[in-house]
């Protein structure tokens, strides 16, 4: 069994009002043996593509490689923005040494509630993933499985889907967003937005839907 230890601290600039969770980045990453054009960061896959994503709704230009450059770019862009990074697995154990969310076991969570105390401002969770086994709303729901008085209340159930929790006096909205990585490319072929829009403009990618997904998410407080 391998031990699949977060690499990375939560990352959450002063002032942050939107938080970024997923789970776990790829097991290199945790082993330090980065391939190139990896960025030794949060997301710094260069299979993923979130910093691309990021890079096109905030009209910025981004290093791919391992380099202290990189790491600081991104950064100042979650700084400038608004925006904190607490992934929710701190480890799992895996029977295969691979990325997927699947074959997360034994999971140990971060304690995310604690964590939103500390942070009063947070508003908005963005999930990269949804509800599905070992997603990041899934175990974000498990968590909440120890704190019988909170409830994630459902604002909207089309996708991307949208809900609202309150915390003490603080009242935060989630949406969970198509996953940026690329084992998610092949359900957004099978969306009839994307088919539509690919037909219209056949240089439409599944990178171009996700920066029209995520940007108002991540360009306004207000879900």
């Amino acid at each position: 069994m391998f031990k699949h230890q977060h690499p990375y601290p939560p990352f959450i600039p002063e002032g942050a009002n939107k938080l970024i969770i997923g789970t776990l980045p790829p097991p290199r990453f945790t082993t330090g043996e980065l391939l190139p054009g990896d960025v030794n960061f949060c997301y710094g896959s260069r299979d993923g593509y979130l910093w691309q994503i990021l890079s096109s709704i905030f009209d910025t230009t981004l290093e791919y490689d391992d380099s202290q450059n990189a790491i600081e770019q991104r950064k100042n862009l979650l700084s400038a923005n608004r925006i904190g990074i607490c992934d929710i697995v701190e480890c799992a154990m895996r029977e295969k040494v691979d990325a997927s969310d699947t074959g997360i076991r034994e999971a140990r969570l971060r304690p995310i509630i604690s964590i939103l105390e500390q942070h009063p401002q947070i508003s908005k969770i963005i999930f990269m993933g949804g509800n599905s086994k070992n997603g990041p709303e899934y175990f974000f729901r498990k968590y909440l499985k120890d704190f019988p008085d909170l409830h994630l209340q459902v604002i909207n159930d089309i996708v991307p889907r949208i809900h609202q929790i309150q915390i003490k006096n603080q009242i935060i909205q989630t949406v969970s967003l198509t996953a940026p990585s690329g084992s998610a490319n092949r359900a957004i072929g099978s969306m009839p937005e994307y088919k539509k829009m690919k037909l219209s403009n056949p240089d439409w990618n599944t990178i171009d839907y996700r920066i029209k997904q995520y940007k108002p998410f991540f360009t306004t407080l207000a879900l």
